[in-house]
Formats: C-alpha cells, structure tokens, sequence
C-alpha cells in the first residue's frame, strides 16, 4: 500500500460516519490486470449484446479506451441523443446524461432514457457519478438513497435488463511542498476531502450491491497499481483511496494508461454477466 501521510486531525469532519467505516476493497477480481485474451473474447460476447452507459467525461475516457482495444469482432459503439434511438444488436450505446456537479440531474436523465424506450431495446444498462460529482459538503447518504430508490424503480420496471453499479471514480490527492503550503495556509488540498466523499458514497455501493447485484468497482480499479500496490493517503489515522497518478494528466481524467487498465477491466465483466431471460411478448392463442 503507498500511502501520502500528513493531512491533520482538522480533516476530522470528512471522516467517514461509523456505519460507513470499511476496509478498502482488496478483490482480486476488482484490481487484477486483464489478460488479452479475456479482453478479446470479452469484446467477441459483447459483439452480441447491446449495453447502454450514462456517463459523463470519464465515461467518455473508458469509451476511448474501449476503441483502441477494439479488433474485429467488437462491438459498436453508439451515440443516444434521446429514447425514440434504434440501438441494435452489438451496440455498445452510450449518452451523456444529465448535468456535472448536479449528480441527481444524471440519475434523472438515466431514468427518463430507460423509461422512454432505451430498455426495451438493451441487455445491460450502468450508469456513473464523475469525480466532480462530489465536493466536502456531498451528503453522500443522501445521494446514495436517491440512487437506490432510482435503481430499484428501474429494475422493477425492466426485469429482462441486467442493471449494473459503478462506483464513482477518484482523483489524485495534492503533495509535497505545495500540499504543505496549502495545509499551513488552511486552503484546502486538493482531493482529500473530496475523495473521503466519494468513499463514502462508495463504501454504501459496496455494502448494498457487493456480491448480491453487479458492481463494477472503478474507484477500486483506479487507485490500484497493476500489481495490486493501492494508492492511499491518510486522515486521521485512516487510509482513503485516491486515484493512481500514473493514470491520469490531470489528476482527475484517465489517460492512456488509465483509459486501458478501465476499458479492458469494464469489456471483461460485461461480457461475464450471466443472460437474462426477456419476458417472451405476448400473443392471442390461435382457435382451435
């Protein structure tokens, strides 16, 4: 585990509440880098499924990332403007939805596609929260609750679509000497308290979904070397995730890099979700 030492016990309110408090996930099949024939022959199933992602820019990041993993077959990747879209079969189709740093205008959005007509039309659906989704003052409960209730009125509804939960994705923590200054200084540095939001958030994601519903766990695979080595940093005496710096230009979107080690990882377990059978249309039994 690397581990950015340093941020002080005035962090102390961003910690996360009692019920919240879990071990950072160590799952194997979370962290581990994909082998290319898995990649390979995840992308040759998903060439016969269709899968619809609400996303934002990091979303669009893993999107990049699944086109230069992408030999024939693969499938294709598709563009929602609104529900009356045809996405056929082999289609990975995405849309950008909802508004950034108005996370329940993306829940909404999601909602609205799936119910206009997106679900009648896909396999698997997901959707995901961005980075800057979440600030200090995220009642990440709160937002997790609008998220559960979403969730569960879709499946309810659309039985023969396999619902998938991602958790929301990191970004890099601020060090050294100007993660120093800032702190004497009382400015805030940047992604720690950000950071111990989104874990919160995704502490509640892994307890609810984790080995009863599909999770796919991004913030675990983004603070984790290919080694399995996490990226962690420390407030209180507690360690948080944060996002892999060699996976990202900016500390927050995927690169290259980061954009590979996603892409190949998300191909993997979409293409490894049992099928789920779709309620036969009914039809007026013929005379006799």
């Amino acid at each position: 585990m690397r581990v950015i030492r340093g941020f002080p016990a005035r962090f102390g309110a961003l910690l996360l509440p009692g019920a919240l408090l879990m071990a950072l996930p160590q799952s194997a099949a979370a962290t581990e880098q994909v082998k290319p024939d898995a990649t390979l022959a995840g992308l040759e199933r998903l060439s016969q499924r269709r899968v619809f992602f609400g996303h934002q820019s990091v979303g669009g990041n893993i999107l990049d990332g699944v086109r230069g993993l992408r030999p024939s077959p693969a499938p294709a990747i598709v563009e929602v403007k609104d529900a009356s879209a045809t996405i056929p079969q082999g289609s990975l189709a995405h849309a950008l939805v909802g508004q950034n740093e108005q996370p329940e205008t993306k829940l909404a959005h999601f909602e609205q596609l799936l119910d206009g007509g997106v679900a009648k039309q896909v396999d698997v659906a997901l959707m995901k929260f961005c980075y800057i989704d979440f600030n200090t003052g995220t009642d990440a409960k709160a937002l997790f609750e609008k998220y559960r209730v979403t969730l569960a009125g879709l499946k309810s509804r659309h039985p023969g679509v396999t619902f998938v939960h991602v958790t929301a994705p990191l970004t890099t923590v601020q060090r050294g000497a100007k993660a120093w200054f800032n702190e004497l200084r009382g400015r805030p540095v940047f992604g720690v308290g950000e950071n111990v939001s989104r874990e919160a958030f995704n502490a509640l994601m892994r307890q609810t979904y984790g080995g009863k519903e599909p999770l796919f766990d991004l913030a675990a695979l983004e603070s984790s070397q290919a080694d399995g080595t996490r990226e962690t940093y420390e407030v209180n005496g507690r360690a948080y995730p944060a996002l892999v710096p060699a996976y990202s230009d900016d500390g927050a979107h995927l690169n290259a890099q980061g954009q590979a080690r996603v892409a190949s990882a998300l191909v993997a377990f979409l293409a490894a979700l049992p099928e789920t059978p779709r309620e036969a249309p009914t039809s007026a039994k013929a005379g006799p």
